[in-house]
């Protein structure tokens, strides 16, 4: 009787995956729009794929994975020349690639499926809200059919496909996170207004200076570890450049002409981009290829040993750690949230429309718990770009969790090149311009609404 019951129960959560998205949630859920259940279980998928991912840099599953069929086969031909290379220490490296190639494929099918459809009574509309079951056969397709893709030039190509997705990405991140410091700080200033209490402004303030505090601490922390005395002029050059222009938009943010086009502006802002531009600068430190500029340095040869000071315990450091944070953070901020900023929305198009009301008051009558479908009239966010933003995100943690490092022209060595270094040093720079272009449009677009 109960295997019976099991069969049943497992049956019909799987007619409920092969389905539409509007199935019966579960008593403990609210009753939650179509296209929010339908982002979250596409970054689910991610969220799954990221995690084979960890576990296969894992040392002691790492070692295991030369026991797959084939695997370690084929790994000596490079644009056909054939070399002797121990390809055991580089598995881990060989399979978060292809877990990264798999993640982004199976996205950039559904971005170019999705291409166009403007409300859910587009049949596509209910490939992308439902057939989850299906969809999850068809992500595990492809990553098995990716561990079977010959080296040659694959880990090559893909390292610079992994470099300017990343990039990508990381201007995503500054994106949100530019939009989120406008909110929290326009957030905090109406409570202030409103509730006529002091402490929004005292929590402002000490915020600020929290932020503020760990930048300074971040660069002095740079300037001991990451440069000396003698040498080491790449890394004095790209933090003092930083530096210079985080005070710059500092003080920009608190010029009174700036306070009278955006009245919310302030240090709040400045000082959290500030430290995330540290945190960048931080990373890309972190790749300079010369160790005596460079303590974090990883350096594994073809015989799996590290050549640093100590033990190498783990194929990724810190800043992977912190990368993966953020990369959790925004990917579920993509997934959830539209922008309280129409101009944000516009560029993300993710604004979410009134299309829903109707269904939402449906679902709260009938008392079911239930996925609703708000998309009748018009789609809540662009299927084709959050699927474009979960590739680049696919291909964002792909780099992450190896360090942005690569094989050596030997094959015998992964290092880190100095184009990890540049692409990460261009994306700060590429945000704190963005950052100072959001201060600044009011004066110099004075005919546009930039409330």
């Amino acid at each position: 009787m109960g295997a019976c019951l099991g069969v049943c129960s497992l049956l019909s959560c799987v007619s409920c995956l092969c389905g539409s998205a509007p199935c019966l949630l579960c008593g403990c859920c609210p009753s939650t729009k179509n296209s929010t259940i339908s982002r979250l279980l596409f970054t689910f998928f991610l969220f799954l794929g990221t995690l084979v991912s960890i576990i296969m840099i894992i040392p002691g599953v790492e070692k295991e994975l030369h026991k797959l069929p084939g695997f370690c086969e084929g790994s000596g031909s490079v644009l056909g020349v054939q070399t002797h290379v121990d390809c055991r220490s580089f598995l881990g490296h060989k399979a978060v690639y292809r877990m990264g190639f798999s993640m982004a494929a199976f996205f950039f099918l559904f971005a170019v499926i999705m291409v166009c459809v403007r409300s859910s009574k587009d049949p596509r509309a209910a490939v992308q809200n439902g057939f989850w079951f299906f969809k999850f056969l068809v992500l595990v397709g492809i990553t098995v059919g990716a561990f079977y893709i010959p080296d040659g030039a694959f880990t090559s190509v893909w390292f610079y496909f992994g470099v300017v997705g990343s990039f990508l990405f990381i201007l995503i991140q500054l994106i949100l996170l530019i939009d989120f410091a406008h909110s929290w700080s326009q957030l905090w200033l109406r409570n202030a207004a409103e509730s006529n209490a002091k402490g929004w402004y005292a929590a402002l303030c000490i915020i600020t200076f929290i932020f503020y505090a760990a930048s300074i601490a971040a660069i002095v922390l740079l300037y001991v570890y990451y440069t000396k005395p003698e040498g080491c002029t790449e890394g004095k050059v790209l933090i003092s450049i930083n530096l210079i222009l985080c005070l710059i938009v500092s003080v920009v943010s608190i010029l009174p002409k700036i306070q009278d086009a955006q009245p919310h502006s302030g240090l709040l802002q400045a000082s959290l981009i500030t430290l995330y531009t540290f945190y960048v600068t931080w990373s890309a430190l972190a790749n300079v290829p010369t160790q005596t500029c460079n303590p974090t340095l990883l350096v594994r040869n073809s015989t799996g040993s590290a050549t640093t000071n100590q033990p190498l315990t783990t194929w990724w450091d810190a800043p992977s750690i912190v990368g993966l944070v953020i990369f959790i953070l925004c990917t579920l901020f993509i997934s959830v949230r539209s922008s309280d900023h129409p101009q944000v929305n516009k560029l993300m198009l993710t604004e979410e429309s009134a299309a829903g009301a109707g269904g939402d008051a449906g679902a709260v009558e009938s008392g079911l718990h239930r996925a609703y479908d708000n998309e009748q009239d018009g789609v809540a966010y662009n299927y084709t770009f959050f699927h474009l933003c979960l590739l680049l995100a696919a291909l964002y943690i792909m780099m992450t969790l190896t360090n942005w490092y690569r094989p050596d022209e030997s094959l015998q060595v992964l290092t880190s090149p100095w184009t990890a270094v540049w692409v990460k040093i261009c994306s700060s720079w590429a945000g704190l311009l963005l950052y100072l272009w959001t201060l600044v449009a009011p004066l110099v677009l004075p005919d546009r609404d930039f409330s």
